[in-house]
């Protein structure tokens, strides 16, 4: 077997599917099923059950031999950075994904003081769901990862590097601008905009207003006015279309012009914990530390940082 056949079926694992994983490979769709081919004969099993128009699923043999190869492919890579950073860790691109309603606020702050931190670390940079982001993170396609808790896999080891509470944003003319603080329940009365399915902002809303949720799944406003990003969502509350929960640092800027208020929940305030989460099989540690003091230093006043958590291991 080689390197190259044990990169085919990954590849195969992921996309499910022969033609997207030869055009992830930079090879014709024969040559990666000959190489899939030729390693099932080595190994004497079969890994892929063959669909219609080339879709795959993985056997229970198949399932092993794929988390194996993946594995190997990670300690070959890691052989590779070990010899490469052997003098530096931090000479080199850090492969970073971040969550959608985090990337936008954290990295202006981030990237300006890591490159004086480390500035033979450049950042490639993939922003994602949470679940797109923790299957490139596993397949190696990622180094680090900066999600909000719940967040836990098989191999990946997690730390907190700050908590951010919530806030009310509201046009200028709504009648709750007259409350210093809001409780979440007052949600559920209004017209409340929220992130589309998959983000887990949305569901860190719902969780802490689950008559929104009731509300939505009867077709309320909460179902119809539903954005792609947060600034979308900023942009419609301040044409005056209801009001929208934000991760503090999304307040930060006023780029409406002075069109959205804001407003604290009352106590316990609702908050997120946000995590950097990596593979424990990661050969360069320092650069993950370095990430992690440069998050601690960032000077967004609504965050608070938390500089002493411990190393969480995943689930097993």
């Amino acid at each position: 077997m080689t390197l190259t056949e044990l990169r085919y079926i990954v590849a195969v694992a992921r996309e499910r599917h022969f033609s997207r994983a030869a055009e992830s490979c930079f090879v014709s769709q024969p040559t990666l099923s000959v190489g899939v081919r030729k390693l099932e004969e080595a190994l004497g099993v079969q890994i892929f059950e063959r669909g219609p128009k080339s879709e795959v699923r993985l056997t229970t043999a198949g399932e092993r031999i794929v988390a194996q190869a993946q594995r190997v492919l990670e300690e070959v890579e890691r052989l590779k950075q070990v010899a490469r950073h052997s003098q530096d860790p931090l000479n080199g691109p850090l492969r970073l994904g971040l969550i959608y309603t985090i990337g936008p606020y954290l990295l202006p702050h981030l990237i300006p003081a890591l490159h004086v931190r480390a500035p033979q670390m450049p950042l490639l940079i993939e922003e994602g769901f949470t679940s797109e982001l923790a299957e490139r993170l596993r397949f190696g396609e990622l180094d680090v990862i900066v999600v909000s808790l719940p967040f836990s896999e098989p191999g990946v080891v997690t730390q907190a590097v700050y908590d951010e509470p919530f806030v009310v944003a509201m046009p200028p003319e709504h009648p709750w601008r007259e409350m210093a603080i809001l409780p979440p329940e007052r949600l559920a009365e209004g017209e409340l905009l929220m992130l589309g399915q998959g983000h887990c902002f949305r569901d860190q809303v719902l969780q802490m207003c689950p008559d929104c949720n009731r509300s939505a799944a009867i077709g309320g406003l909460q179902r119809t006015l539903e954005g792609s990003s947060l600034e979308t969502i900023r942009h419609m509350v301040a044409s005056g279309l209801g009001v929208t929960v934000l991760p503090c640092s999304s307040a930060q800027n006023d780029m409406e012009g002075g069109r959205l208020v804001y407003r604290a929940f009352r106590e316990p305030v609702p908050m997120r914990r946000v995590v950097l989460a990596w593979r424990k099989s990661f050969p360069r540690p320092e650069a993950v530390e370095a990430l992690r003091q440069t998050i601690l230093e960032a000077k967004v006043p609504c965050l608070r940082m938390l500089p002493d958590q411990p190393i969480m291991p995943g689930r097993e």
